[in-house]
């Protein structure tokens, strides 16, 4: 679970499905790309809201069910610095992430339906002072994964793609390191 990976159910909770129990499927998902880069520049803990996905659906359209739905928060530029872990003086993280009550919003409206799930260019979808996981143990959940320390994410459209977790599957793994592919369709354009 360090530089770009994904989280498998069973990486929080006990009992779900593990790296090698994953249908190919569930490593193949259409993607959404909500940029919330402006947010985050004044407060490192913001935690992405129902309205934000809310008001991004009003530019975009609605987030198709079973999405892969990913934060770009310009958080890949600071990777191989500190600023990327970003830990204060008693070594809590600050990180931006999806709030709780957004994240329960994505499943039980069924964006992320029983196969979808989160991708962030942080460490996790969770906000780095929530010390709970809450965020990740929700995301694990039934066959959803949680694509992390994601890159070159101005690359990827903000609809129209589909991403691809490639990679080993280690047997019995809470997860996998990763090559991470945006699938790009003709005629879909980056932003």
């Amino acid at each position: 679970h360090t530089g770009t990976h994904w989280g498998a159910p069973g990486h929080f909770n006990a009992g779900e499905l593990l790296a090698d129990q994953m249908d190919p499927g569930d490593l193949f998902l259409p993607a959404v790309k909500i940029d919330v880069r402006a947010k985050v520049a004044g407060n490192p803990d913001y935690a992405v809201t129902i309205n934000d996905i809310k008001a991004w659906e009003q530019r975009h359209g609605r987030i198709p069910n079973q999405s892969m739905v990913i934060l770009w928060t310009g958080w890949e530029s600071r990777w191989g610095t500190p600023a990327f872990p970003n830990l204060d003086a008693d070594g809590v993280l600050h990180q931006p992430g999806f709030a709780i009550p957004t994240v329960r919003w994505l499943i039980d409206t069924g964006r992320l339906g029983r196969r979808g799930g989160t991708g962030t260019d942080t460490f996790s979808p969770d906000v780095g002072t929530e010390e709970t996981y809450t965020v990740s143990k929700l995301v694990y959940q039934r066959h959803r994964i949680s694509l992390e320390i994601l890159a070159n994410l101005a690359a990827l459209p903000t609809t129209g793609a589909w991403v691809l977790a490639g990679g080993p599957i280690h047997r019995n793994g809470s997860g996998s390191t990763a090559t991470i592919f945006g699938v790009i369709p003709p005629g879909v354009r980056a932003d």
